[in-house]
């Protein structure tokens, strides 16, 4: 497998914890969001939305991280991430939407360019507009998840696979997780885990 990935792209981060977790060895490609290089005619021949991150599995690409990750559930199934029973499962994939679908989308790199210079906003009311969303995601987080120790129970999920990354992008924001007691427990309960561990930003060959 490769993965076409960026250090710091939240996306790309949950697809390396699942990797980590399921135990499958990929070669990690960096494509440099910061530097364009997800706008090259090269990687847009390998994914036309130019987002990472793109999965080559046997010269198949997949593209979008909820794909990704249902096609590694689906065919990697030892250890499972999602619950066995259909309402455990609902709950876990409600909670990755909190994340997917409603805070990830206005956090983006593409939104937050606009904001900046089609918008002409400044970067403390970008942040601003970051963490706004983030607390309104985290806030209900807080209750949907069922700590035990993780997200929603004894193992990790998809759950905990989509927060992580979350999590880490809230304190580079200098978002406090005060009022957030169940998400900062999830997290740190993770940061135990060397599969967690080894997909970390900071851990990443491509990162500055």
């Amino acid at each position: 497998m490769k993965l076409y990935t960026y250090f710091r792209s939240s996306a790309a981060y949950r697809v390396r914890i699942a990797l980590a977790l399921k135990g499958l060895a990929y070669e990690s490609l960096p494509v440099n969001l910061i530097k364009g290089g997800q706008d090259e005619a090269e990687f847009r021949a390998i994914n036309p939305q130019g987002r990472v991150p793109a999965l080559d599995v046997d010269g198949n690409v997949l593209t979008q991280s909820p794909a990704i990750l249902e096609y590694l559930e689906e065919c990697y199934p030892d250890p499972p991430l999602l619950p066995a029973e259909p309402l455990a499962r609902a709950r876990v994939r409600a909670a990755c939407a909190v994340i997917a679908c409603d805070i990830h989308p206005l956090n983006n790199i593409g939104a937050l360019r606009y904001l900046k210079r089609r918008m002409g906003q400044d970067q403390a009311s970008i942040d601003a507009w970051c963490t706004t969303w983030i607390r309104i995601g985290f806030s209900a987080l807080e209750d949907l998840l069922q700590p035990g120790p993780f997200a929603f129970g004894s193992h990790p999920t998809l759950a905990d696979v989509y927060l992580v990354p979350q999590v880490y992008n809230a304190r580079r924001l200098n978002l406090s997780l005060d009022e957030y007691p169940n998400i900062a427990a999830v997290d740190a309960t993770c940061s135990t885990l060397s599969t967690f561990v080894a997909a970390r930003p900071d851990n990443q060959i491509d990162a500055v």
